[in-house]
């Protein structure tokens, strides 16, 4: 289909282009049949496609299509790796293709402004020139398959404590060297066609409806081209929006936006011209997916999850080796810990992958000499003094102990943040204790953020895996047993205690006023 995107906007009533700026449902945008509009699809990313089969949600409740989960974010970046980026995005390009999926929404390039962020995960680092980077590759491997990216969250949308409401205070020069710059590079260098709008506010102006944010910057300094949509559920003031440069509230179907904007314009509060240059942009991104359209594309998932596990093993970060690594295949190793069997390879929310398998440490390790004790529970506390004690005779029987340890499930999700750096206390007693009993203590970590390691002198290696994707177990004994180097460096600080961390003292704010007294210093 070829559109004359003027001319069909000079065709359309003035109802019909308001429509247009909201969505058809949660993840479709409105199709208007009279003019011959249609929708398209856009979907939740970055690090997996997440394509929901009915209702949806965004917070990765409801059932999505099976598919590959890969390394998240924070894991990618320790990569330092700008090809590997693009490979990523060239494969997920292909099975938005596959599902006819128009827009993958990532990737995320907030800053790690405080380690509690409970979506530090999905997002690279706290270095604006290294998330920039890795960001533009990405988009640009997403978008030479003909699959439009949108950047989130922009911007300074650095907690998820209050992050519907509240406001990030800070100066002008903390905004612009230390929280935009990774979105400018994706502008600039990535070319992204979509950028989302954050929740929260700056300075008081919700991001929404921010002149200053989606029109001065972006558009008149940057020099923009592609559209702005609402992360779900953002706006507050939709005629407000359109006129700082707002395009697509998501999802749609939310109250009767439609009249709200026919109103406005009605009644001279909003100029039909800003509403013409908003249903441009969309229309715009509605001719690319149609243009780049393949449904033919064919996949290859078995193959996608083998890649998955390779991005791992460039992923992964050796933070301490004190001669214990590689093992030796032919001598007796225990491997310990729940994480060994079910390994936490994702955070949880809207990034949440429905996954067909998951390749655990100790299925990889089948043939070699390694046994194995579960050590803890991670459901049912209950039991974790019998499983701890298993463990240290395992431990006592073998010449290396590999323990899996790291953050649950529920300590990283979007919708909340941490509380602390700690790891559950269950995880550091039983490390504690098997070093009593064996001198050669090994720790794989899981988890998609710095954590406190109380226990960092007991221990003679610790190899950090952050959430490495579906294939994380896999990589893991790979890189244990030397058979891949682990050249991962850290994309982020590790505060050796909570209160190192320059916002601490200001994080996550007061009744949603979250004033950024460390300036650039983060």
């Amino acid at each position: 289909m070829d559109m004359d995107i003027k001319k069909l906007i000079s065709e359309m009533t003035l109802e019909e282009k308001a429509s247009l700026c909201s969505g058809r449902d949660f993840w479709h945008s409105q199709n208007v049949d009279r003019v011959g509009i249609p929708s398209a699809m856009m979907c939740d990313g970055p690090h997996g496609l997440r394509k929901q089969k009915g209702e949806g949600d965004h917070l990765g409740i409801n059932e999505s299509i099976e598919t590959v989960c890969y390394p998240t974010a924070s894991a990618l970046a320790a990569s330092f790796d700008k090809e590997l980026l693009r490979e990523l995005g060239e494969t997920l390009g292909e099975e938005c293709q596959s599902e006819d999926v128009a827009m993958l929404l990532g990737p995320g390039l907030n800053m790690k402004r405080s380690p509690l962020c409970g979506r530090n995960f999905e997002y690279f680092s706290e270095d604006p020139y290294l998330a920039g980077e890795l960001g533009a590759a990405y988009i640009q491997g997403l978008q030479s398959r003909g699959v439009a990216a949108c950047v989130k969250h922009f911007a300074a949308n650095n907690q998820e404590t209050r992050r519907m409401s509240g406001s990030s205070n800070l100066e002008e020069r903390t905004l612009h060297e230390i929280y935009l710059p990774a979105f400018e590079a994706a502008v600039k260098k990535g070319k992204t066609r979509g950028i989302m709008c954050a929740y929260n506010g700056i300075n008081g102006t919700f991001c929404a409806e921010n002149k200053m944010l989606l029109n001065d910057i972006l558009r008149d300094k940057w020099g923009y081209e592609g559209f702005v949509v609402t992360d779900w559920g953002a706006v507050k003031d939709r005629v407000k929006g359109i006129a700082a440069g707002l395009d697509l509230e998501m999802p749609g179907g939310i109250g009767n936006q439609d009249a709200v904007i026919l109103k406005a314009v009605q009644e001279g509060r909003l100029e039909e011209s800003l509403l013409d240059e908003t249903v441009e942009r969309i229309l715009t991104f509605i001719q690319d997916y149609l243009d780049a359209r393949r449904p033919e594309t064919v996949i290859d998932r078995n193959a996608m999850s083998e890649k998955s596990g390779n991005f791992a093993a460039q992923c992964a970060v050796l933070l301490k080796n004190q001669g214990l690594l590689p093992l030796d295949k032919t001598k007796k190793t225990v491997f310990i810990g729940e994480f060994a069997e079910r390994p936490r390879y994702q955070g949880a929310g809207s990034s949440h992958i429905n996954v067909s398998r998951v390749g655990s440490a100790l299925e990889a390790a089948r043939g070699l000499d390694a046994a194995y004790a579960q050590g803890y529970d991670v459901h049912q506390e209950e039991r974790n003094e019998e499983l701890r004690a298993q463990a240290i005779e395992a431990a006592r029987e073998a010449e290396t102990a590999v323990i899996f340890a790291g953050l649950p499930d529920a300590y990283e999700t979007e919708g909340a943040d941490r509380e602390n750096m700690e790891l559950p206390e269950y995880q550091n007693r039983l490390i504690r204790e098997i070093a009593k009993v064996q001198k050669n203590v090994v720790v794989v970590l899981h988890g998609g953020a710095p954590m406190e390691l109380p226990w960092i002198d007991q221990a003679g290696a610790i190899l950090c895996m952050y959430l490495g994707g579906e294939s994380v177990g896999e990589a893991a004994v790979r890189l244990l047993f030397g058979e891949e180097n682990p050249s991962g460096r850290l994309a982020e600080t590790w505060p050796l205690q909570l209160e190192d961390n320059p916002s601490y003292l200001n994080f996550p704010g007061v009744d949603g006023q979250v004033n950024y007294r460390e300036d650039i210093y983060i």
